[in-house]
């Protein structure tokens, strides 16, 4: 069973031979197969042999297919399966409700208080402090909706009493959008490594979204998105310098991780609640873009 994970970002053409996976783009790289537990296929101008899709079938391998918003959205399974998406899923669905609302509850008061800290670093001090009262009332699975009353506050400091989240056509919305599918392409990339549905949520339960679980699992990492648009004034076309989000560094479990790292230890440790049912994930310290 391998233990890499290989992200394919740019125009490749990928193959098999003798045992490697070869890599062709600007450069030729070569990969042992049996050490790829997952390959992720991000660009949509990759060219890939049958060869080597039968051999990462017979390892076990997770290939993934992305869309062209970074977000996956096909995965090919052999038919023999794989023993632990199985069992994982089988977890997943016993997870306990009472556990399920104290894991939201508190991925909620980290996504609020991370929110009083952009709002401190902007010299928005009441609001700071309101948001602050309000993760102090936050619920079992936030009944109340602390969020809620949280983001209004939130956003119409950092951006103005006229902006709203639903104008599709803000340009803001727009960056913030994109910026927001790529976090949520990094969590649903990591729940399908470690083996999870991504349609069996916390929270969002939604019929017709297949990111439940990431969209709950993401809610505390939005803030670094928030920052890194009101530091760059960027605009939707800048797509390149966008995707650069993907180079913050990120200060978690006192230590300075990258940022899918970041994204895959906070994962894990949801997931790790849910399965023992005793509640503790991490804090987001502190990051640079």
């Amino acid at each position: 069973m391998g233990w890499r994970t290989i992200v394919i970002r740019k125009s490749s053409k990928i193959s098999y031979k003798l045992g490697y996976v070869i890599i062709r783009n600007e450069e030729e790289t070569f990969i042992v197969a049996d050490e790829i537990s997952v390959l992720f296929l991000e660009s949509n101008q990759c060219m890939i042999t049958t060869e080597l899709l039968n051999q990462l079938i017979k390892r076990n391998v997770s290939v993934i297919f992305c869309d062209e918003t970074h977000l996956p959205n096909s995965q090919l399974i052999g038919l023999h399966g794989n023993y632990k998406s199985s069992k994982n899923l089988h977890m997943q669905i016993e997870w306990l409700q009472n556990t399920k609302d104290k894991l939201w509850k508190e991925i909620i008061k980290q996504k609020i208080i991370n929110q009083s800290k952009i709002l401190e670093k902007y010299n928005f001090t009441l609001q700071a402090e309101m948001l602050l009262r309000y993760c102090c009332e936050v619920q079992d699975n936030d009944i109340s909706n602390r969020e809620g009353h949280a983001a209004s506050v939130y956003f119409t400091s950092i951006f103005g009493k006229s902006f709203n989240r639903r104008d599709n056509e803000n340009e803001i919305n727009k960056v913030l959008n994109y910026l927001y599918s790529i976090l949520l392409s990094c969590f649903s990339r990591v729940v399908i490594e470690y083996g999870y549905s991504n349609q069996l949520g916390i929270w969002h339960k939604n019929e017709f979204n297949f990111y439940n679980l990431s969209c709950d699992l993401m809610e505390p990492f939005r803030f670094i998105i928030d920052d890194y648009v009101l530091t760059n004034k960027f605009k939707i076309n800048q797509k390149n310098e966008l995707q650069k989000i993907l180079l913050c560094k990120i200060f978690i479990n006192k230590k300075t991780e990258t940022f899918e790292n970041a994204i895959k230890i906070f994962t894990k440790n949801c997931i790790n609640s849910l399965n023992d049912n005793k509640i503790s994930i991490p804090n987001i310290e502190s990051y640079e873009f």
